[in-house]
């Protein structure tokens, strides 16, 4: 194949290379691009569709991420076989019975991924936009540095270390279009023998990231405290990925002796370091807000990842990564050839918003409209605690019912389905299915996103299908 027919668009809210990936994920997962056909290379398709290389480049390396396609030495790209990728017969069958006409149209949805924009300052977000717009000059519309604009990288400096306690230089940071982007970034900066090692249950995207590209991977147990270090000590991994401050899904809270042990583990050898996915910190209920992993490595061992889709929206795809002087010595030398992926006009408006004080009020407000909801929706479940145990309730934006009886996630997920309300499955989030069989059947309820109207029928649905 020399050419793929692909219309890029600026004005669909999504960047060039999520375009070029979507295109080409949906052209194999419909039949048209064959196994083992063979790809344009990534010089051919930038200069075919009129962008840079990297933008290609960074298409391809989703794509290979997530198996759809392969990369032969001196040869080029394939086409994956996908038959039954990424699902066993016993996940695709589970897949089917979610997929019910009820499932589909339900009508309460207690995802634990969206978030509340009602009391969005749009009309602050338009004003900062139209200013910049108005003022903009020729070098707006330049590539700009490859990390993100350094104004930006400043102001998220500040903002971290006055929120979280990470201790870093502007130069050390990396803007990205979200987490996925920034993973990415760091397979350039290890080597592919590295040891990947992940709580199960984890962020199941980032097991991916890893995983399908080719580095080897290792699940942890976990604990009340996390993920298990004497464990971990027994794996030979040299990356921990963690999400100590709110861990997804579990809702735990690592400790800081747990902490302490991780940070000594990845102070043993020099090749080992912490993936701290610092993903919804922001928002905590009980206490004060538990300083990040990171402000306590005094080794430079820990890489610090976190996100504005939570804090600000998730359409701004802005995400960013400290990294540990030693990798961005590294970064500096091998992956620099990468263009931010994130527009400067964005940058710049974010920049703004943060400055002016705006963030900060919008965050200050949105913290109490969560901690309302989240108060009231263990309210409306007290009803529930005869028959389920519910925690993770201290921070993050969704809770966790555990079955006290003997029932499936998937019986509960129809029954529920049937009644119109989507809620989640824990086991979607774990990986080895032999975990699946030693753990209660739990249900996350995410409530950011619903009002308290619909959060307060959902729930009286859910008593009618459980209770």
């Amino acid at each position: 194949m020399n050419e793929l027919t692909i219309e890029l668009s600026d004005c669909s809210g999504k960047h060039l290379y999520e375009q070029i990936y979507e295109y080409i994920k949906r052209e194999i997962v419909e039949g048209r691009l064959r196994t083992n056909e063979k790809l344009p290379s990534t010089r051919a398709l930038s200069l075919c569709l009129q962008v840079s290389r990297s933008t290609v480049s960074l298409a391809y390396e989703q794509l290979l991420a997530e198996g759809y396609i392969d990369a032969k030495r001196g040869s080029g790209f394939y086409v994956c076989k996908i038959d039954g990728l990424y699902r066993t017969k016993d996940t695709q069958q589970k897949e089917e019975n979610i997929r019910t006409p009820e499932a589909d149209k339900a009508k309460y949805v207690f995802s634990p991924t969206e978030v509340d924009m009602s009391q969005f300052p749009f009309d602050v977000w338009k004003k900062i936009s139209k200013d910049i717009l108005i003022d903009a000059n020729k070098e707006l519309f330049s590539l700009g540095d490859p990390q993100g604009d350094m104004e930006l990288r400043e102001s998220i400096r500040e903002y971290l270390h006055a929120a979280r306690g990470v201790n870093c230089l502007p130069q050390q940071i990396i803007v990205g279009a979200g987490n996925d982007c920034l993973l990415m970034i760091l397979h350039y900066l290890l080597n592919k023998e590295t040891i990947f090692a992940f709580e199960n249950p984890t962020y199941v995207k980032a097991y991916r990231t890893f995983a399908d590209a080719g580095f080897p991977v290792r699940l942890i147990s976990m604990d009340e405290s996390g993920m298990c270090v004497e464990e971990l000590k027994q794996s030979g991994a040299q990356i921990a990925y963690v999400m100590p401050s709110h861990q997804y899904p579990t809702g735990t809270v690592m400790p800081i002796g747990r902490r302490m042990e991780l940070l000594k583990w990845a102070g043993g050898a020099k090749d080992r370091y912490v993936i701290e996915d610092d993903y919804d910190s922001e928002f905590r209920y009980k206490g004060k807000p538990i300083p990040s992993l990171q402000s306590s490595d005094t080794e430079e061992k820990v890489i610090y990842i976190g996100t504005f889709s939570k804090s600000v929206a998730p359409a701004i795809r802005v995400a960013y990564m400290v990294l540990p002087k030693p990798l961005l010595t590294i970064y500096r030398k091998e992956s620099r050839f990468f263009s931010s992926t994130v527009s400067r006009i964005d940058q710049r408006i974010l920049n703004e918003f943060i400055k002016s004080g705006a963030f900060e009020r919008y965050l200050n407000r949105m913290r109490k409209v969560y901690r309302g909801k989240h108060d009231m929706l263990l309210t409306l479940l007290r009803p529930f605690e005869k028959k389920f145990r519910i925690t993770g309730e201290n921070a993050g934006l969704h809770i966790l019912l555990t079955a006290k009886e003997e029932c499936s996630e998937q019986e509960l997920v129809l029954k529920a389905a049937k009644k119109g309300v989507k809620v989640f499955a824990m086991e979607d989030n774990l990986i080895a299915e032999d975990q699946k069989r030693k753990r209660k059947p739990t249900l996350i309820l995410g409530y950011a996103g619903m009002t308290e109207k619909e959060m307060k029928k959902g729930v009286e649905l859910l008593y009618e299908a459980w209770l």
